[in-house]
């Protein structure tokens, strides 16, 4: 095999998605973004969709470019968000765009399910914490509306592995993506047919699950010779793009925690096995796939996105800063005593999030901040905070001692942020990398090639390629 090997992550997201190719070499281990489009739902007649045919044409301009330059891709990964599908017919063509999960057709279906299917029996068959844009929530929704496409579906692709079935023709379902619909049994990591049969739907849409690392088929000749790159394959990476992060946390142990932390920050462990109790369904735990058959035992948290919506309100009142300033008015009010819970209902979708967050310090007779700082200061302590109180219940179902908090994605550059973690927790927080997603990607493609042996040779693999920060409780 040759010396220099070129990996490339397709990571696409619901803004945007971009193309980042990764290139081992002499021991070396470097990536970098070769191409970025953007990505939107597409309202039609009051229905909401993703236009895969627009990200499937980006996929190829990308492929083309490649192609010019020269590079020899030796595979392709994909990565998406969970939960979508797309309808295909008996003769293999895609039925009509795959509905989007803010589509609001969803509200209301959980409560008529659980009238056939009690909740704590999908739960426990499941693991899947109930929201309503689930895959088997929409599933029925779409069957009472009479949707013609699931009417007339041989078999449902969930999106990863529905743009690699644009390339390739060949079809599978991994099993990070198809983890997340609440249709998987945990124990037997296959489809529980039995609850679409009992909710009235055709449950031979469902394909025979299979593992990350699996090898979908070569691009299509017409693809390979329209773009220059070849035959290439296309390996079915962890596709639920959390899971392809998960992948890339640098630890030396399993004794640790993760915080995939952006808009929104998920927080859990990696287990071998699910954890279903009646208190993780009382505590709104999820079980989702992870690679070499783990699982990602987690909980939801609101992040940044209270920050996100405070800089909306003040942007539009002439007052914009950047990471910078915002860390340093962070600093300089950093001890402002304030703190409200990032998951309470209000915050969800306010029309003005910083009346929202006085409301909500009022309500509960805190002091309420005078300046954009102490709001700022507000709501990083309100975030350590909630990360201190997940992490103890984490602890009370983990089978093993939390002796680091790993913080992967966009979050993990807030050095304020951290140590405040770090301090609220009280354990170390190891921050980094970025650029988890696509890291995780290339890795996986690269254990299937046989680069690397397992998990912890890629997670060690990434320590040595990418720098981190260390932030020690000060306390």
């Amino acid at each position: 095999m040759a010396t220099k090997h070129n990996f490339l992550a397709f990571d696409c997201g619901a803004t945007s998605g971009r193309a980042v190719l990764a290139t081992f070499e002499a021991g070396k281990f470097e990536m970098k973004e070769v191409y970025r489009f953007p990505n939107q739902i597409l309202e039609v007649g009051g229905k909401f969709y993703w236009n895969v045919y627009s990200i499937y044409e980006h996929f190829k301009k990308c492929l083309a470019e490649l192609g010019k330059q020269g590079v020899k891709i030796e595979s392709i990964g994909i990565d998406t968000w969970g939960v979508d599908f797309g309808c295909i017919a008996e003769d293999g063509s895609l039925l009509g765009l795959p509905r989007a999960y803010r589509d609001p057709y969803t509200e209301g279906v959980p409560e008529k399910v659980f009238e056939i299917i009690p909740r704590e029996e999908l739960y426990g068959v499941t693991g899947i914490q109930i929201m309503d844009f689930n895959t088997i929530f929409q599933l029925y929704a779409q069957k009472e509306e009479g949707f013609e496409p699931l009417k007339h579906a041989k078999e449902i692709l969930f999106m990863p592995d529905l743009l690699s079935y644009f390339l390739t023709g060949n079809r599978v379902c991994e099993y990070t993506d198809a983890s997340t619909s609440g249709m998987m049994n945990q124990n037997s990591r296959q489809f529980e047919k039995s609850l679409l049969d009992r909710l009235g739907i055709n449950s031979g849409v469902l394909r025979p699950i299979v593992q990350p690392g699996t090898i979908v088929g070569n691009l299509r000749k017409v693809i390979a010779d329209e773009t220059g790159v070849g035959e290439v394959p296309v390996i079915a990476i962890a596709g639920h793009d959390t899971a392809s992060a998960i992948a890339a946390v640098p630890a030396e142990n399993e004794n640790f925690a993760y915080l995939s932390s952006g808009t929104w920050s998920l927080m859990g462990i990696e287990t071998p096995a699910p954890i279903i109790s009646d208190e993780s369904c009382k505590l709104n735990f999820t079980n989702e796939g992870g690679i070499e058959g783990t699982t990602r035992f987690l909980k939801n948290i609101t992040g940044m996105w209270l920050l996100e919506q405070c800089r909306k309100i003040w942007a539009s009142e002439g007052r914009t800063y950047n990471y910078a300033q915002i860390e340093a008015m962070a600093r300089e009010a950093i001890d402002f005593p304030s703190t409200v819970n990032p998951d309470d209902p209000r915050f969800a979708n306010p029309e003005n999030m910083v009346l929202a967050i006085e409301s909500y310090l009022l309500q509960t007779n805190q002091q309420l901040p005078k300046t954009d700082g102490e709001f700022i200061s507000c709501i990083y302590h309100s975030l350590a905070k909630r990360y201190k109180e997940v992490l103890d219940m984490l602890q009370s179902f983990a089978p093993f001692k939390i002796e680091k908090l790993h913080v992967i994605g966009g979050g993990s550059a807030n050095k304020t942020m951290s140590q405040l973690t770090a301090d609220s927790i009280g354990i170390p927080v190891v921050a980094g990398p970025t650029e988890a997603t696509a890291i995780g990607n290339v890795m996986i493609q690269a254990k299937a090639l046989g680069l690397v042996d397992d998990r912890w040779d890629m997670r060690r693999t990434i320590a040595k390629a990418f720098e981190v920060q260390t932030y020690y409780p000060s306390k």
